[in-house]
């Protein structure tokens, strides 16, 4: 199943300033989160992020909410967002089925929400590079797992290109030139019309 930027939601779960220094690969996951976050706001697909206890472990870090346009901010006390019941119903009333999630720890919180909405008949799209944990062994035993139910693994590349899905207009070359073409390990060569029929 492809995804569709006007049936898609961005969610980021945990990425907590008392949380990241205990986590393997963080800054990198922040990264590619914000990243895909900034694509996003481009194309207007809602980004909610989701905060644990936030008055013992901390709000969502500056590094990733800086790179954010609007955005949505949940408090939680289940580790699976699903369970609390504001949180369930704003998603229904969005009607937006594909969920792309991300966040940490990736086998605790970012799990059970993941399994919560895919028990609740939602598609699930798990961002790989920005889903992690204190080991990275926990994180591939969680996409594992959610892969057995369903879930499905994505990079960040392949969710940006699905959610744009041409490549003509203003708004491809928007966010070709700010976010894509930034961040490609090697240039592809463009050929004008007249270089092609010489």
């Amino acid at each position: 199943m492809r995804l569709s930027a006007d049936d898609s939601l961005l969610l980021m779960v945990d990425f907590q300033a008392g949380l990241l220094p205990a986590i393997e690969d963080a800054d990198a996951a922040v990264q590619e989160a914000g990243w895909l976050g900034g694509v996003a706001g481009e194309l207007g697909v809602p980004i909610w992020l989701t905060e644990q206890a936030p008055e013992k472990i901390g709000h969502s870090v500056s590094a990733l909410t800086e790179r954010l346009g609007e955005h949505r901010v949940w408090e939680k006390r289940h580790f699976g967002v699903m369970e609390e019941p504001d949180f369930r119903r704003a998603l229904e009333a969005t009607k937006r089925r594909q969920i792309v999630i991300c966040g940490a720890e990736a086998h605790i919180c970012v799990l059970q929400s993941a399994l919560g909405l895919l028990e609740a008949g939602y598609e699930l799209y798990w961002l790989v590079d920005a889903s992690v944990s204190r080991w990275r062994q926990e994180a591939s035993l969680a996409l594992a797992r959610l892969q057995g139910h369903g879930g499905i693994g994505v990079s960040a590349d392949m969710v940006a290109y699905e959610w744009l899905y041409r490549c003509d207009g203003e708004l491809f070359s928007r966010v070709h030139r700010h976010f894509l073409k930034p961040r490609a390990g090697r240039e592809v060569r463009f050929f004008s019309a007249d270089s092609r029929s010489a």
